[in-house]
C-alpha cells in the first residue's frame, strides 16, 4: 500500500493506539479482546481492518480468538524510520 494510506488509517486515534499497543510487545500477537479500547467491540474490528487494509498490521484466527500483529519487518524494509517516527509521536 501506498504511504498516503498508512499515514491515513495512523491519522485516527483508536488505530494509531493500537498500533502503540502492537510496538510495546515486539514480535509478538496480540489476541483482539487484550487491546485497551473505548469503542464497541464491532468498532474496533473495523479499525482493525482498515489497519490491516493499509498493510500494517495481519491478523489471523486461533479458534475463536482473532490474532493482530504489526508487519514490523515489512514496514521498515518499505518504509525506512516511519515505525521510529510512531514512537517520536507517543
Amino acid at each position: 500500500p501506498p504511504l498516503d494510506q498508512i499515514m491515513k488509517a495512523l491519522g485516527d486515534p483508536i488505530r494509531l493506539s493500537a498500533v502503540r499497543q502492537l510496538l510495546a510487545v515486539p514480535g509478538q500477537e496480540k489476541a483482539c479482546g487484550t487491546f485497551d479500547y473505548d469503542v464497541t467491540k464491532a468498532t474496533f474490528s473495523h479499525h482493525i481492518a482498515i489497519l490491516e487494509s493499509a498493510g500494517l498490521v495481519q491478523a489471523r484466527q486461533e479458534g475463536t480468538r482473532r490474532l493482530i500483529s504489526l508487519r514490523f519487518d515489512e514496514l521498515e524494509r518499505k518504509f525506512p524510520g516511519l515505525i521510529g517516527l510512531i514512537l517520536a509521536t507517543s
